[in-house]
């Protein structure tokens, strides 16, 4: 008989379902208990007179997070939960689970982060840890058929490189043979020499890594990145456009694919109005000045800062908006400069930054110049550069945080919950 999930155990028929045994109660002259596997609970209940002795027997054994399989007949309950139970025929004990357990396995999770991570594979039992799993592969999903619908090719660049984007102290240095490599910070470099290739709608997702010591809710030292790059732009705006169309496009697909999850996780999914509202730099300062924050221009915006601007953008209807023309001093060199200010654009959520991108430099003169005003050395940069000597389109991009999108589609506290094994300052294992 083929296994079947808990959710697909239709009333009259005979079923083969397993999983985790999770709670269970004597009531006497009956006693039942929940089956839980990937779909959900079932009832699993054992009569007196219905079973026999041998299986009654063997319910007193079973501990909970017991690995279980049950054979029997599904029969309506208006008790059990789902109004199904299974009566039971056959009861394995297919392995026991260590008593006791390292935190409690229960409907609301009560543990600290920390014990859960340590013990990942408990936590993920959880209904809410699973929707919460359930709801990212939804909005991936989401984010692939955008861009598969839009005319983009996806494409895997080197994870191991000989310099970073942005450069500074976030690195993670590596020895690559008798050589200094590093982990990347994004693919930003590669998906701009793409746009000298000819393939000029190009996208990929996959791991980037910052060495940065912070210990927020927002930030990790590994991340999964959703990066795009598009050629013969007009300007920043034709970024902008792809960007809110992305994030509707996957939120939908979510709302859809996801709803049972996103019901389990109590998250209030709203699909945003195009398009998002476009708020200059200039203007972000002006409504912190309003709320007692002066910060000095120049300056990019911190934390506290970002949230009380979400704030202030959620009280005039606006959840998601782009900030634009930064200044160019706090924008990486690649970011086309007019002057004072640059074509930098940053798209954020109610206070969370979720991507960054822009208008890319595509003058080689030009760029040349930027690497040096921002005191980097053109020569290692030289298989980036050579892209932009032989015909370089006008071209822009952004890269989207995976797991921030999801943390702020599922309203959940700490990203680190949106991401299997979190890597952080702290913690490489599991």
């Amino acid at each position: 008989m083929d296994r079947l999930y808990s959710n697909a155990a239709d009333i009259g028929k005979q079923v083969l379902v397993s999983g985790w045994m999770f709670q269970k109660r004597d009531l006497g002259g009956v006693k039942f208990f929940l089956l839980r596997d990937r779909a959900g609970k079932i009832q699993v209940t054992l009569k007196k007179g219905n079973v026999s002795d041998a299986l009654l027997q063997q319910f007193e054994g079973l501990g909970r997070e017991d690995c279980v399989s049950v054979t029997g007949t599904v029969s309506a309950s208006k008790q059990a939960p789902g109004g199904r139970e299974i009566i039971p025929e056959e009861i394995k004990v297919i392995a026991r689970a260590e008593s006791p357990l390292p935190f409690e396995t229960k409907e609301q999770i009560v543990s600290g982060l920390d014990i859960r991570f340590d013990y990942r594979f408990l936590d993920l039992r959880s209904p809410k840890v699973q929707a919460l799993f359930t709801l990212k592969d939804a909005v991936l999903a989401g984010v692939r058929d955008y861009f598969s619908s839009s005319g983009f090719v996806e494409i895997h660049t080197p994870v191991i490189q000989a310099a970073g984007a942005e450069g500074g102290a976030t690195l993670f240095p590596l020895i690559y043979y008798n050589k200094e490599a590093f982990l990347r910070q994004s693919p930003q470099l590669y998906k701009q020499i793409m746009m000298a290739s000819g393939l000029d709608r190009i996208w990929e997702i996959g791991p980037a890594f910052r060495a940065e010591k912070f210990h927020t809710r927002r930030h990790v030292s590994e991340f999964l990145s959703i990066d795009t790059e598009i050629a013969w732009i007009e300007s920043e705006e034709d970024v902008l456009k792809v960007a809110e169309g992305l994030v509707v496009h996957a939120i939908k697909h979510a709302a859809k694919q996801a709803r049972a999850a996103l019901d389990e996780l109590g998250a209030k999914l709203a699909i945003p109005e195009l398009p998002f509202k476009r708020l200059e730099y200039d203007q972000a300062l002006s409504i912190l000045a309003k709320n007692g924050i002066d910060l000095e221009w120049g300056s990019d915006m911190e934390d506290a800062q970002e949230k009380v601007l979400g704030q202030e953008m959620l009280k005039h209807g606006h959840e998601w908006y782009f900030i634009t023309k930064y200044p160019t001093k706090v924008k990486p060199f690649y970011i086309m400069s007019d002057g004072k200010y640059s074509r930098g654009i940053d798209l954020a959520n109610r206070g969370m930054e979720i991507a960054s991108g822009g208008q890319r430099e595509h003058r080689h003169d030009v760029l040349t110049k930027a690497f040096l005003a921002k005191g980097l050395d053109p020569a290692k940069f030289k298989f980036y550069i050579d892209a932009f000597r032989y015909g370089m389109p006008p071209h822009g991009g952004f890269a989207i945080g995976a797991e921030r999108l999801v943390q702020q589609i599922a309203g959940v506290e700490n990203i680190k919950e949106c991401i299997l094994f979190p890597r952080t300052p702290e913690r490489l294992v599991p």
